[in-house]
C-alpha cells in the first residue's frame, strides 16, 4: 500500500439526517492520499459510496443499524446511457465487524449497535479482546471519542455529517445550541507499532463561520508493557 493513511468515518445518514458530507471535508479527501477507508456503517447514499471509492478503491464496510438498499429511480436509463452504475446502487454490507492489519497493529472496526450497553467501555474492551485487536473503532453515537484502556486504543470517529444519533437522550438542541453534532472524521497514520490519530472536526464560531480543526492523538502498542 502506497499510503499508510487510513480514513475512518461513519454514521453519514444521507439523505435522511444530512444533505451531504461538508464541502470543507470533501476538499481534504482527495484521491491518492488515502490508502484505505474503514466505514463504520450507515452509508446510505450511492453518490457518497461512489465518492469514497474515488478517494480510495480499498473501501471496507461493516453493517450499520440503518443500512438500506438505495437504488436510482431510473437505473435502466442510466445503464442504457452508459452511466456509472456505482452511483445507481451499492452493496449493503452484511459483516458486523472486520479486522485489518497495518504495521504491527490489528485494527478492528464495527458499527457498535451490537455492543451492549452501547458505547460502554467495559463492553468495548470485551469486544476488542474477542476480536484480538490492538485498536477498536466503533460508531453509533455520532460523537467523536478516543481513549486508551488496558493497553488497547478505542476510537469513535463521530459522524462525518454531524448527524444526530437516535440513541441521544435529548434529540433537540438546548437553547443557544446548534442542532446536530459536530461533523468529524479521523485519519490514522500507522508506523510500525505507533498509531498517530488525526481528528478533523468542523466547528463554527459565534458568527457562523466554519473552520476545520485538527487535533493529534498518539498510541503505541505495549507502551506500558513489561
Amino acid at each position: 500500500m502506497a499510503s499508510r493513511l487510513v480514513l475512518v468515518l461513519g454514521d453519514l445518514f444521507i439523505p435522511d439526517r444530512a444533505i451531504d458530507i461538508p464541502a470543507k471535508f470533501k476538499r481534504l479527501l482527495t484521491p491518492g492520499k488515502i490508502g484505505q477507508i474503514l466505514c463504520l456503517g450507515n452509508l446510505t447514499s450511492p453518490s457518497v459510496f461512489a465518492f469514497l471509492r474515488q478517494v480510495s478503491p480499498d473501501l471496507q464496510l461493516v453493517k450499520g443499524d440503518f443500512d438500506i438498499p438505495v437504488v436510482s429511480n431510473a437505473p435502466s436509463q442510466q445503464q442504457g446511457q452508459g452511466g456509472n452504475t456505482a452511483e445507481a446502487s451499492f452493496p449493503i454490507p452484511t459483516a458486523l465487524s472486520k479486522v485489518v492489519t497495518h504495521g504491527s497493529l490489528r485494527i478492528g472496526f464495527t458499527h457498535g449497535d451490537s455492543i451492549v450497553p452501547p458505547g460502554d467501555p467495559d463492553a468495548l474492551l470485551i469486544a476488542a479482546r474477542q476480536m484480538d485487536v490492538d485498536v477498536l473503532c466503533w460508531g453509533g453515537t455520532c460523537k467523536f471519542e478516543a481513549y486508551e484502556m488496558e493497553g488497547k486504543f478505542f476510537v469513535n470517529p463521530g459522524s462525518a455529517t454531524g448527524a444526530v444519533s437516535w440513541n441521544d437522550e435529548t434529540l433537540g438542541p438546548d437553547e443557544g445550541e446548534e442542532e446536530g453534532n459536530t461533523p468529524s472524521f479521523v485519519l490514522m497514520d500507522v508506523q510500525g507499532d505507533v498509531l498517530i490519530l488525526y481528528v478533523y472536526q468542523l466547528k463554527k464560531d459565534g458568527s457562523g463561520n466554519e473552520t476545520v480543526g485538527v487535533e493529534k492523538v498518539s498510541f503505541r502498542k505495549n507502551a506500558g508493557g513489561a
